[in-house]
């Protein structure tokens, strides 16, 4: 396994709960922060040879990682392929920069069309892969390129509709693809509008949203014709606790890491609650954040 370290950062049986924003993880088995882009591409091919199931990690938000590790090797983006460029009105963002940097260095530049994104606590790759989404916007209304790698290790490009945007869902999911940067094409627009409205959607968030607790984010898709934080609340959830797991008395859409949850806190809570609101609503609520690893 020493060939891995000619790519990165290497490290054997690196606990994951540092690299997420739920602070829940077990140790990856081998854990890769790559140089680069090619450094990146090399690794995953290396590990196919050796026949290592690979994982890829952004910011670490929207995913529940197994107390128990993951097999094989976890590649994390979060502190490399982060380069934000620019070209006219056009922000060029590498897979593992953030929402949130990305969005700053837009408004900076008095390009609009992020703002919603700034507040999303995920990478660039990670929100595009989900079509990642806030308080109206999505990032499907303001991607025009998507640089990626295919299941045959092809470095390849998909235009906007070439990545079959949906609901918290793209091709670049259904087919397991890994983003390497994404052209986001934005409007020239006044730089303190561009901040006074992220400043406003971010103190919505704040007031709204348990930040000051680790979380995955959203814990559930939100259901046609409902909203998941309702039915959650009107079923007499809120603050519901299993282990060290809560759902959030502040935002009944959010399973919160309140004192030291385990994996398995997590997925207990996320039953119940999806038993109980199918039981007196008739609603199914589908997971939005997804559970990795396990051994």
């Amino acid at each position: 396994m020493n060939s891995f370290k000619n790519f990165g950062s290497f490290y054997r049986e690196e606990n994951l709960d540092k690299y997420t924003t739920f602070k829940i993880g077990g140790p990856a088995e081998f854990l890769l922060i790559p140089k680069d882009e090619e450094s990146l591409i090399e690794a995953i091919k290396t590990a196919r040879e050796k026949n290592i199931k690979v994982t890829l990690l952004g910011n670490g938000s929207n995913v529940l990682i197994d107390d128990l590790g993951v097999e094989g090797l976890v590649i994390v983006l979060r502190d490399t392929l982060n380069k934000i460029t620019l070209n006219g009105t056009t922000v060029i963002a590498g897979a593992g920069a953030t929402l949130r940097d990305t969005a700053i260095f837009a408004g900076e530049n008095s390009l609009g069309g992020l703002e919603f994104a700034h507040g999303i606590p995920g990478s660039v790759g990670g929100g595009v892969i989900m079509n990642a989404g806030a308080y109206d916007g999505e990032l499907k209304d303001v991607v025009s390129k998507v640089k990626l790698i295919d299941n045959n290790l092809n470095v390849i490009e998909l235009n906007n509709s070439e990545m079959k945007f949906a609901y918290r869902d793209s091709i670049a999911q259904r087919n397991n693809y890994i983003i390497l940067s994404v052209e986001f094409d934005l409007l020239k627009k006044n730089k303190a509008e561009i901040f006074e409205k992220m400043d406003d959607l971010m103190q919505r968030r704040i007031d709204k949203q348990p930040l000051e607790m680790p979380s995955s984010g959203s814990t559930f898709r939100r259901p046609a014709g409902y909203f998941a934080g309702k039915l959650i609340q009107d079923s007499g959830l809120q603050g519901l606790r299993i282990g060290g797991a809560m759902i959030s008395t502040k935002h009944s859409g959010f399973v919160v890491n309140f004192d030291n949850a385990k994996s398995q806190d997590v997925k207990d809570l996320i039953d119940t609650v999806q038993k109980i609101v199918m039981e007196k609503f008739g609603v199914e609520l589908k997971r939005e954040v997804k559970y990795i690893g396990g051994r």
